[in-house]
């Protein structure tokens, strides 16, 4: 089996299953731009990736928040602490506690499994707070395991609207002869093909309503800096990056 083959027929069933849900998510995060307001992004472990992905990024838009904790990235040493962290009850509230996520915000939580405590407590919080809640998570998966706390829901059931990365059970997807398990992870590729695919509405949306739209340009383009600069200073004091 070959990985990239197997990926490119997986985004292609993407690109079709989950085309209303990308226009949903789009027209979620365009009102919610258009109203003035924030769109925040988290992840724990390897789920940050798509965080950091979203903001401050060439071709993407400007007023994204990633919420990025200490303790549950990769960086952390020894790594095995991000992964005992994502699994603690109250973690996740104290998280969203700690932004200014308000009513009219948009949170995108993503969670290829979708059974970890810290992921489903801050999208329960990010509700509570009034913000629109998108998950990117993996029905597949999420559906074939147990939540991580007794009686807790998983990501899906708690979300205003899922996104579904397409992930197998345990995120890999070619399966070698002579090994037990499959290699070839694919829920951070699929999950930012899916979030850019929203990004790219959202903005085509906003172009449409306002005539423009906070877009980064790349830095290394020789406009770039001043281009990104007047869209910096308009957002300066609400993200939290700066």
């Amino acid at each position: 089996m070959d990985y990239l083959t197997e990926l490119i027929h997986l985004l292609d069933d993407l690109k079709h299953s989950q085309a209303a849900a990308i226009e949903q998510a789009a027209q979620a995060i365009a009102a919610c731009i258009q109203r003035d307001h924030l769109v925040y992004v988290f992840g724990a472990s390897h789920a940050s990736i798509l965080a950091q992905e979203l903001f401050y990024r060439a071709g993407g838009l400007v007023p994204i928040n990633p919420i990025l904790p200490p303790g549950l990235l990769t960086d952390v040493r020894p790594v095995t602490l991000a992964t005992q962290l994502e699994r603690l009850p109250g973690l996740g509230r104290q998280i969203i506690a700690a932004t200014p996520l308000e009513t009219g915000d948009v949170l995108i939580v993503h969670s290829v499994s979708g059974r970890n405590a810290a992921a489903v407590e801050a999208a329960q919080a990010g509700k509570e707070r009034g913000a629109f809640v998108i998950a990117v998570t993996s029905l597949a998966y999420s559906q074939a395991a147990q939540p991580r706390v007794p009686g807790m829901p998983r990501l899906f059931e708690v979300a205003d609207l899922v996104l579904d990365d397409g992930a197998p059970l345990g995120d890999a997807l070619v399966a070698l002869p002579g090994l037990s398990q499959r290699v070839g992870p694919v829920s951070t590729v699929t999950g930012a093909a899916l979030l850019n695919a929203v990004i790219v509405r959202a903005v085509e949306l906003l172009l449409e309503r306002t005539g423009e739209a906070p877009v980064f340009l790349s830095a290394n383009l020789d406009e770039g800096d001043a281009h990104n600069r007047r869209w910096l200073e308009r957002y300066r004091g609400r993200l939290l990056y700066l």
